[in-house]
């Protein structure tokens, strides 16, 4: 169970116009090593931004780690492919689909986490893909930005960051025996060579990098700690983390996730909160994006409206974040949605928070997104939707549960 530990700084980044710009400024400062992981890389729009900050580094001597998941991202184009190579960038797709990966149960695992670190001193963490605020893969442009949050921490928890995805890419590669002795030692190493490698700058450049202050950080000793969900030691750390805190709660619980189809034990923990008095609020993906996505999620709205649980659908864009409040002060900001695949079969990463500014820093954004974009569910109308809504909802958690169970999964 994760134990937030004191001793971060800790930034609340919201959509691409916060994200991309601290991400971009931190690989533009690296000086020794870059590590990104995302199920997205996209190289149009603003997403070329970071692919022209990792081509940089790598052009200086930065060596530059950087995964993309197989289904997420299949290909880059050629163009990329070549400026990569040509600047030294190291990169992977990890568990391409091909053409019959699809009918593999076992080849459904995901990278879905999105992790950075850069130099073992700052890492990024949260649900936003390399991809433009302003663009969807499957549905073009869209009007509005996409609903989305990434934190960037400095302290403790980067050289868990660091381990996890140095450990990540290890593993990609064929021969690795790597140990935990391994890790450890290559984190001592990083630290080192960055240490060497900032002496050598000016004392006036090192100097106002050390004094910069980072905008919109809640502190300089907040609790926090990484939690993470893989198929070794991690296989329910993300789902556990959120029953605890919902067992927990007393006066408030805010949700917000983009696919949402919590298992029993989930579920049963936000009825209670509920019945005991709790305000549980969630904040779901209200626009129509993939079937499964959006029928699935419905046949599990009709317990919870009933044991009190209010719904708001979210419309204005995708809401793609998997965030969470609770009784302002804890509060969670990751890439893991509460449903089978995240909970079940990605890796996935979030970052666990216990101070009371940042909570309320995000609560008050959702609230406002629930105040300005959402629609709450009316249990009457819900009650009432059309048969052919009814049956293709059915059929959604009916194929979901079957996908869950081919993997020797119950859910």
């Amino acid at each position: 169970m994760a134990q937030p530990r004191p001793g971060h700084q800790v930034q609340l980044l919201q959509g691409g116009q916060a994200f991309f710009p601290a991400l971009v400024q931190a690989i533009e400062r690296s000086v020794h090593e870059v590590r990104l992981e995302t199920y997205i890389f996209s190289v149009a729009a603003s997403g070329e931004s970071v692919a022209v900050a990792l081509e940089r580094a790598a052009q200086r001597g930065v060596a530059v780690y950087l995964v993309m998941d197989g289904v997420g991202t299949p290909s880059l184009p050629p163009e990329w492919v070549t400026r990569f190579d040509a600047a030294g960038v190291q990169w992977r797709i990890f568990l391409p689909l091909g053409r019959i990966g699809v009918l593999i149960p076992n080849r459904w695992r995901r990278l879905h986490r999105k992790l950075c670190v850069v130099d073992g001193t700052v890492a990024f963490c949260g649900g936003i893909n390399v991809l433009d605020d302003l663009y969807d893969p499957n549905h073009g442009a869209l009007d509005a930005p996409r609903f989305d949050f990434a934190v960037r921490v400095t302290g403790p928890l980067v050289q868990a960051v660091h381990e996890a995805t140095a450990q990540f890419w290890w593993r990609l590669q064929a021969a690795s025996t790597a140990r935990q002795s391994d890790f450890q030692a290559a984190w001592r190493a990083l630290q080192e060579a960055v240490a060497l490698a900032r002496q050598a700058r000016s004392d006036a450049e090192t100097d106002k990098e050390a004094r910069a202050p980072v905008p919109g950080a809640t502190g300089h000793n907040i609790n926090a700690d990484l939690v993470l969900r893989d198929n070794v030691r991690n296989r329910s750390r993300i789902e556990r983390s959120y029953r605890k805190a919902i067992g927990e709660a007393q006066t408030e619980i805010i949700i917000a996730n983009a696919y949402f189809v919590p298992g029993r034990k989930l579920r049963k923990g936000l009825i209670h909160a509920a019945q005991r008095g709790v305000r549980v609020r969630l904040l779901l993906q209200g626009r129509y994006e993939y079937f499964m996505q959006y029928h699935a999620a419905r046949p599990v709205y009709g317990a919870l409206l009933a044991a009190g649980v209010e719904i708001h659908e979210y419309a204005v864009s995708f809401l793609h974040a998997k965030v969470a409040v609770i009784d302002g002060h804890w509060a969670t900001v990751g890439s893991s949605n509460l449903e089978p695949l995240s909970l079940l079969l990605a890796r996935e990463a979030n970052v666990i928070v216990k101070d009371s500014p940042f909570a309320q820093d995000l609560r008050a954004r959702l609230e406002h997104a629930m105040a300005h974009g959402g629609v709450r569910v009316d249990p009457a109308i819900y009650a009432n939707r059309p048969w052919r809504q009814r049956f293709l909802d059915r059929v959604a958690f009916g194929v979901m549960r079957i996908l869950v169970f081919l993997n020797g999964k119950r859910y």
